[in-house]
């Protein structure tokens, strides 16, 4: 085209972004404006996107700067625009000024900020804009809950999903996932059940995203019954459907169950990827499944070798290590395409505490000192490995080692679910508002445990 309008230049830079080609887009905008052609507020909102998708925060303020000098800064679509990108940058700062530039911004323009906190830990930050938003709608309220979700605020998320129902803002599709995946990670199956219950009132059919989020949630928290009925239910099955599936039966020691959900997947005519083959993995490992687990990798690699993650190389040395077959993980090792991490060492130690192969142990052990000194989960590893072999005097040994180069154990926890509500207990914790009682009563447990013993 000889001679550009910006109508035409900017439907021009809109197909090559529609098409992925944001270089292009780039390069017809720089064009354009040696033209003389005057870029609009659709231009920019256009072409920042690009911007956006090439992760090129230097393109960005340079529209920025053509943006200031066009005096385009107020606008609101414009500026929107600028937050956003900004914000997808990891650029908190230059978001928080875009949006003030911008004149009455609107409920995209808060939430561009908002996700843009979310993005970068500031979840202090993001939850007092989003109290003081003029106006929140469906997608505020999901940045929120999803923002809250990630960073691993598991109530915060219920909390706001109770809240935003309450002001008579509907859910819809993509605020269960999210809310699902929280009410996984706290395992409160009750609350799930109460979030699936309210997915059938406010959308009736779900969509395949809903679907899988139900079959991870009641996997991921022992309910495998549910899991797979939420399975069956799903018409359009993806990838990802079978995956949580098949994930479900490996992190409930139901290998053979997740063997066999592969089998019918693949009948589908679906390709298994990265995170089927770990799934199959971890299954494999936990039921024991030692020759079918390694058939599944070689297989891989020969077949689909592009899925192949260093996760995967681990899960096989794991394999062999759980299955006492030490010298076929040490050469499983040996014969690895990279350096092995830390990882790799520790699931040969953790077969090595299984069983009692303390010789080993210890050998692994140094390599994983020389690698990362400041690791503490080795030195426990070591110790479970002596105190199985009642090797006191190496347990108090390594345990006076930790204490002296001040390293700090990452405290082991269980919870329960009591009238839908999770309680969290550490090890030797009082910090519950009920720890009197439940002491009191876990004492006499014990008692009554022993006054049986002395009656036998």
């Amino acid at each position: 085209m000889l001679h550009w309008d910006v109508v035409s230049a900017t439907a021009a830079i809109g197909a090559l972004t529609r098409s992925g080609r944001h270089r292009d887009a780039v390069a017809l905008f720089s064009r354009i404006l040696g033209d003389g052609v005057v870029p609009n507020e659709f231009t920019f909102g256009t072409i920042l996107h690009s911007a956006s998708a090439l992760r090129d925060l230097r393109v960005g303020a340079q529209l920025h700067a053509c943006v200031a000098k066009l005096g385009l800064c107020s606008n609101v679509f414009v500026g929107s625009s600028l937050v956003d990108h900004y914000a997808k940058m990891g650029a908190v700062r230059e978001a928080q000024g875009a949006l003030q530039d911008t004149h009455e911004p609107n409920v995209v323009s808060y939430t561009a900020l908002i996700a843009g906190f979310l993005k970068n830990g500031m979840s202090g930050d993001a939850a007092r804009l989003f109290r003081c938003m003029p106006e929140r709608n469906v997608i505020s309220w999901n940045a929120m809950i999803g923002g809250s979700s990630k960073a691993g605020l598991n109530e915060e998320a219920v909390n706001l999903f109770l809240e935003m129902c309450r002001e008579g803002v509907r859910p819809n599709e993509s605020t269960f996932p999210c809310l699902l995946t929280s009410v996984a990670n706290a395992g409160a199956l009750g609350v799930g059940r109460s979030i699936h219950a309210s997915a059938i009132k406010f959308l009736g059919k779900f969509d395949v995203f809903v679907g899988n989020s139900l079959v991870s949630f009641y996997a991921r928290c022992g309910s495998l019954d549910d899991s797979v009925l939420a399975f069956q239910k799903i018409k359009k099955k993806n990838v990802v459907s079978w995956n949580a599936l098949i994930c479900g039966y490996a992190q409930n020691g139901r290998g053979e169950e997740a063997l066999d959900a592969f089998r019918k997947m693949k009948a589908t005519g679906l390709k298994p990827d990265r995170v089927t083959l770990l799934g199959l993995l971890f299954g494999c490992n936990h039921a024991g499944l030692v020759d079918e687990g390694y058939s599944l990798f070689r297989t891989a690699e020969m077949e689909q070798p592009g899925v192949l993650r260093p996760e995967h190389y681990a899960c096989v040395v794991d394999l062999f290590s759980r299955a006492k077959r030490f010298d076929d993980a040490k050469q499983f090792l040996e014969n690895l395409p990279f350096e092995p991490g830390i990882g790799f060492w520790k699931s040969l130690i953790g077969g090595c505490q299984i069983h009692w192969n303390r010789e080993l142990a210890e050998s692994v052990a140094k390599r994983i000192h020389a690698l990362d000194p400041k690791d503490t989960s080795s030195y426990i590893l070591l110790s479970n490995v002596y105190s199985a072999a009642g090797s006191w005097e190496d347990v108090s040994m390594v345990r006076r080692e930790i204490k002296e180069k001040g390293l700090k154990r990452i405290t082991g926890c269980s919870w329960i679910e009591v009238q839908n509500q999770v309680h969290v207990f550490f090890n030797g914790d009082c910090r519950h508002p009920q720890s009197d009682d439940i002491y009191m009563m876990l004492e006499s447990c014990l008692n009554s445990e022993e006054d049986e013993h002395c009656l036998v």
